[in-house]
């Protein structure tokens, strides 16, 4: 009971970090325009989070995300020492990029460590190597959506827009962007939030054999009260510590302005909608930052920053790996103790 309750706690404090990256890019370019101050984006922001839940139970009828997170590793090798190693290693990836202001994937870091753990205790046959093997490829094909439906929203929005003055588009830009940033917050919501519930229900699914797991046999078992406090946990480190990589994201890639945040924010809904569909838990940095790649290389290729895409891809490849093997090294301290 005392892992299990250990493990909960632990996953909303990685939620609460997951805030400092996640959160805060479905806020960055809202922020950065000044189309709302940062403390209503984030209300703004909470909101449709919130929303997304019973988007998800009432009208999806399912956390299809949390499902395939949950199964990252086959059921019969999840063990609580495992799942709690694999959350430490994700909070210690997640507080360094943090840090250093590199907007990592919370998705794929909190993947990797439960992973890694994992193999570290059973080898490689623990894990599900068709799933993960799709995760990782949509480090590199979210972006890529993301900066193709970028583009070619924005070449329709300008050819539509080009016999309206600046000055009036870009009062309509600033309208528009509180509807785009509700379409993005509503996507973020659909899947970050599914991601520390597919964890936690893990642990209680696991638990439920040593008659500890709240009588939960299934991911559809999960109670309300799991997600809710995923919400609110996001909620609360967007508003404590997520600047660092607002500033990335919103200055850093390219100038942002009402337009570029309206083309991005819906971009990056689209694409987060249809990863919805597949159930495939993809980073919202990536794919926002895919998405702010593409609305500014309709201005001109030189537009965009390249070279701070570049560092951000070298994070986005490593954080698998180095969160995989964090979570093998905690599960070794920990098998020392339990």
């Amino acid at each position: 009971m005392i892992l299990l309750v250990s493990i909960i706690i632990l996953g909303l404090v990685f939620d609460y970090i997951n805030g400092f990256h996640d959160a805060a890019n479905s806020i960055s370019t809202i922020v950065t325009t000044k189309v709302l101050t940062p403390f209503q984006a984030v209300i703004w922001a909470a909101f449709f989070n919130f929303l997304a839940f019973f988007i998800s139970k009432y009208i999806i009828g399912e956390f299809g995300i949390a499902n395939t997170v949950s199964k990252t590793v086959y059921e019969q090798y999840i063990t609580l020492p495992i799942i709690l190693a694999g959350i430490i290693g994700a909070i210690m990836w997640n507080l360094f990029t943090w840090w250093k202001g590199i907007p990592s994937s919370s998705s794929h870091t909190l993947i990797g460590g439960f992973a890694g753990s994992a193999i570290m205790a059973n080898g490689f046959n623990a894990i599900h190597g068709a799933i993960i093997l799709k995760i990782a490829a949509f480090i590199f094909l979210a972006p890529f959506i993301g900066m193709v439906i970028a583009f070619a929203i924005s070449l329709l929005v300008l050819y539509g827009c080009r016999h309206v003055s600046h000055l009036r588009a870009e009062v309509w830009f600033k309208h528009l962007q509180l509807f785009s940033s509700a379409l993005f917050s509503i996507g973020h919501g659909l899947n970050d939030s599914q991601k520390v519930m597919g964890v936690i229900a893990a642990a209680m699914i696991a638990a439920h054999p040593l008659h500890i797991g709240l009588g939960i046999k299934t991911i559809d078992d999960i109670p309300d009260w799991v997600a809710f406090a995923c919400f609110t946990s996001i909620s609360i480190g967007t508003m404590s510590g997520g600047w660092r990589i607002v500033k990335t994201m919103g200055t850093k890639i390219t100038k942002v302005t009402p337009f570029e945040g309206v083309v991005a924010e819906t971009a990056g809904a689209i694409t987060l909608y249809i990863t919805e569909i597949l159930k495939i838990p993809v980073s919202t940095t990536h794919t926002i930052a895919g998405s702010i790649m593409g609305v500014g290389a309709t201005k001109r290729l030189t537009a965009v920053r390249w070279g701070v895409t570049k560092d951000l891809m070298v994070s986005w490849v490593l954080t698998i790996p180095v969160s995989a093997l964090l979570g093998a090294g905690i599960y070794l301290l920990i098998s020392l103790f339990l």
